[in-house]
Formats: structure tokens, sequence, C-alpha cells
């Protein structure tokens, strides 16, 4: 006789076991509360090690909970990091960064003034993008997020190109398709941003690949936010890169918050982001993402290992988000108006003067001329723009446009539905009407 299984205790816990919870992540400090960072482990700069380019990855391992720094709250540039660039290099770099952050805030303002309909701020960060530019060739290609304008910047890119893009006026080459701040300038090495999260990581792996196949030189570089490091984009690409050894490097900005959620939502009360490199065999760096040098010097290390077949690097620049993630958030919603003045590792714009003025090759008052330089480079370049029309001041390119591009061969309902268009058009504003 076939003996009849026992029935699955199925919906009732079982009696002898606690019940079993979730952990939702909690933010330290919410608005009201007074932020204390003294709990954040701060190393001494030669604590961490710079092991040579070719060093394996599991020797690296200690790298992934260390930080890279090379820039002492002194002023003074010390350790096995420090790149010793010259001061002509550094005085380059400080004025990128305030360069940067002269756009941020002249767009910013105009968005506010209704000029645009969005932006996106990267005070505070200017080194995890101005820096990591510096570090690399012209020639290497650069798959940027929402936050990397220094990029842009760095490789001289025309500020009235990127005021154009963000008004989408009749000077946008992009013809007014992507939103403001999306922008793309593949002749610049930068790759079109996507306001889907982590997709450019993918990418930059399979153009790495591309042109190791071929047997270039050249080599891509990726950034995200910590938060985008919990999309399955990103985990697809690390693996790919792994396996197939790309030349390819992995940067992700930890700036603690995402637009309202903290870096817990992606996993970063466990462990550090750069720890991911661990499990997928591939080498880490955790860098002060405030220390312009330590950025640099991370970043040329991990280029000279990707251009020299040692494949991929994942590089975690911690550091702050100080202000709102975009003109659509209200930070003091979710975290203590005064915790970008907590943050212990200062502003990068700030620690790099500081050691420019350590060196006897910078002052304040040289501070002072520079910043008003920019102001008025930026004002001047946004009336050029905005001469060419704004975001919401009627349509600034031909009607027509929003058919084109997308196939190489327009089909047929599309050419239907642009005549169609156009004739609608021509009934009600006459057959001579422009765009403004």
């Amino acid at each position: 006789m076939t003996e009849t299984p026992p029935k699955a205790n199925l919906g009732r816990p079982a009696s002898n076991l606690p019940p079993l919870s979730l952990h939702i992540p909690e933010p330290r400090y919410r608005p009201g509360d007074t932020p204390d960072f003294g709990d954040i482990a701060i190393p001494a700069v030669d604590a961490t090690p710079r092991p040579g380019e070719a060093t394996k990855p599991d020797a690296m391992r200690d790298l992934c909970y260390g930080l890279v720094r090379v820039l002492d709250f002194d002023g003074q540039a010390k350790g096995q990091w420090d790149p010793k660039l010259t001061p002509d290099r550094l005085r380059a770099m400080l004025r990128y960064m305030m360069l940067v952050r002269a756009f941020d805030d002249r767009m910013f303002r105009a968005q506010r003034q209704g000029k645009t309909s969005f932006y996106m701020k990267s005070t505070g960060e200017e080194a995890t993008s101005v820096a990591s530019t510096m570090a690399i060739d012209r020639s290497d290609m650069c798959f940027p997020s929402y936050r990397q304008q220094g990029i842009l910047i760095v490789r001289d890119y025309p500020l009235i190109q990127m005021m154009n893009q963000i008004y989408s006026n009749r000077g946008d080459h992009l013809l007014g398709r992507q939103l403001p701040i999306m922008y793309s300038a593949p002749e610049h090495g930068f790759f079109s941003i996507s306001g889907n999260l982590a997709t450019q990581y993918p990418q930059a792996v399979g153009w790495a690949m591309a042109s190791a196949s071929k047997g270039d030189s050249r080599i891509a570089t990726v950034w995200c936010g910590e938060g985008s490091s919990a999309e399955g984009d990103f985990h697809s690409a690390l693996t790919f890169a792994t396996v197939y050894n790309a030349p390819v490097i992995f940067n992700v900005v930890n700036n603690q918050w995402a637009i309202s959620s903290f870096s817990g939502f992606a996993g970063g009360e466990r462990t550090t982001f750069a720890a991911r490199a661990v499990g997928y065999g591939i080498a880490g760096l955790r860098v002060d993402g405030n220390d312009p040098l330590a950025v640099y010097a991370a970043t040329q290390w991990a280029a000279d290992r990707a251009r020299t077949n040692n494949g991929p690097t994942l590089i975690e620049h911690f550091t702050y988000r100080s202000e709102g993630h975009s003109t659509s958030d209200d930070p003091s919603a979710y975290r203590p108006a005064d915790e970008a003045t907590a943050w212990p590792f200062g502003d990068p714009i700030a620690r790099l003067a500081q050691h420019l003025e350590t060196l006897g090759e910078w002052d304040g008052e040289r501070q002072e001329a520079l910043r008003k330089e920019l102001d008025d480079l930026v004002k001047t370049t946004q009336k050029q723009s905005e001469k060419l029309g704004i975001l919401g001041h009627g349509m600034h390119q031909p009607f027509e446009t929003m058919f084109q591009d997308v196939f190489e061969e327009m089909p047929w309902h599309l050419k239907e539905q642009s005549k169609q268009m156009l004739a609608e058009q021509e009934a009600k504003f006459g057959p001579n009407w422009k765009p403004e």
C-alpha cells in the first residue's frame, strides 16, 4: 500500500522559529536632525598602497575597503598616489571645475526663470568628472550619466552648444529631440546621455570590446551613480567585462543620495560599492571623490591598466551631492539642511585651490579674478544662446524634422503623416510660416 505523504505546512509559521522580517534601509539623519559623520573612517594619506598596474585583482581586495587619498587637509599632496602634476596642469584642473560650477549656477537660474524645463547640477562632485577626464586620452570614449557635464567642459566642447541643447532652440544640433542636459557629442568622445539608468554600462563594455577586437589602443570610461549600480545593466556589463577582459573603467559616483533615497537602498549599508569588483574578479579602488588629485591618480592607474591588457577597473568615488538631485527635487524634504556642510571631505574646488596656495602658485586674489572671469564668460554665452530661442517660446526647428533620422529610408506611413501635418500647418499658419 502506498503511504500518503504528509501535507505541507503552507501558510503557517513553524512554532519553534522566530517570524521572518525584512530590513528597510533608513538614513541616519532626516530633516531636523543634526548630522554627524564622525564615524566615517578617514585613513591617512599613505594608508592605501599603490599597486602595480598589472597586479592581480585578488591581491587588491583591501583597496576596495580603504580610501585612495593624495591631498591632506593641510593642502599638501602626499604619498605614493601623488600624480605630481605641474602647477599649470593643476591650474587648468581648477579652472575646469570652477567653469563647471559657474555653468551649473547659471543654468539652474535659467530653469527657475522658466527658460528651460530641467537641469541637474554637480556641485561638490566636479572632481569626479573633471579630474577623471583629464587623466585619460582625448581619443578615449566616455559614456556619461547625467551629472558629468565636466567631461564636455574638459574637452573644450562649446558652452553655447550645451546651452542650445538645454534650451532646445534653433541652434540645438539635436533638433530638440533630447531632454535638457542629455547631450550627445561623439566627435568629442562623448556618448549620448540616456535617462534610462545604467544603460551606458553595457554600451561602454561593448565599445571597449570592439576597440580591443580591432587591435585599437583606445579605452572606454563609464560613469553612474551609486543608485544605478543596483540596475541589472550594471551587473551584466561587469560580467562581460570580466569574461572578455574589456579595456574599460567603471566609475561609480557614490554621492550618498539618489533623488530621495539614500545609498543603503543600493546596498551601501552592507559594504562599499568598490567591493562589487571583488565578486567579479576585477580590480577595484575606493577613492576620496572630493580630492581631485586622488581621482586623477586612480583614473590614470586604471587607464594604464586597461591600455596594457590587464583588464577593467571599478572605481568608487566617495563623495557627496551638495545640492538637489535636479531642479525637480527638494532635498530639504528628506535630509538635514546642513548635512552638506558636515561632510568631512570638504569641497573639491576649495581643496585644490588650497593646494595651489600651499605651493605658492595661487592666492585669493587670483581665485576671485578667475571666478569673475568665468561668471562673465558663462553670462555672455548665455545671452548669445538665448538669441536663438528658449524652451517654450514657439517651435524652433522645422516641423518635418520630427519624422527624420529614425529610418535610413522613411517608410510610407511616416511620409503620409508628415505630408498631412505639413498641410495642417500651412492651413493654420499660412504658406510662409517658419520656426522662430
